[in-house]
C-alpha cells in the first residue's frame, strides 16, 4: 500500500500516517524509507511516524516521547521537541539512548 501510495504524484498537502513502517526491515531498506520520508517532507507533506528504531527517531524534525514505562506504567508524555531536547530530558529512556546516539554522531562528524 505504501509504495502504491508514493508511486503518485505529491500534492505537497498529504498527512501520512505510519506506524513503525522499519518493522523487518534490512538497515539499508531503512535508509531508503528515510529518504523516500524526507523527500515527502520537503514537498510539502507531513509524514507522523510511530516508531522504536532510533535511526529514524534521530532523523525526526519533533519527537513526542510516551512512556515512561509501557502498559500500565505509560501513557504520559514524558518529552517532546527537537531529538537534541528530547536526549536532555532524564525522565525519557527513549532521550538516554538518543543521547549516545547524537554524540557519536557529533564525533564522527569532527
Amino acid at each position: 500500500k505504501l509504495s502504491k501510495e508514493l508511486s503518485n504524484r505529491s500534492t505537497g498537502r498529504t498527512l501520512y500516517i505510519l506506524d513503525e513502517p522499519t518493522t523487518g526491515l534490512h538497515f539499508e531498506d531503512v535508509k531508503k524509507l528515510l529518504e523516500v520520508l524526507h523527500e515527502l517532507v520537503e514537498q510539502g507533506n507531513s509524514v507522523v511516524v510511530i516508531e522504536h528504531n532510533l535511526d529514524v527517531v534521530k532523523t525526526a524534525d519533533w519527537i513526542i516521547d510516551i512512556g515512561p514505562e509501557g502498559g500500565d506504567g505509560g501513557g504520559e508524555i514524558v518529552a517532546a521537541g527537537t531529538p537534541e531536547a528530547v536526549a536532555e530530558e532524564v525522565r525519557s529512556h527513549t532521550g538516554r539512548y538518543l543521547k549516545d546516539i547524537l554524540a557519536a554522531r557529533k564525533v564522527a562528524a569532527e
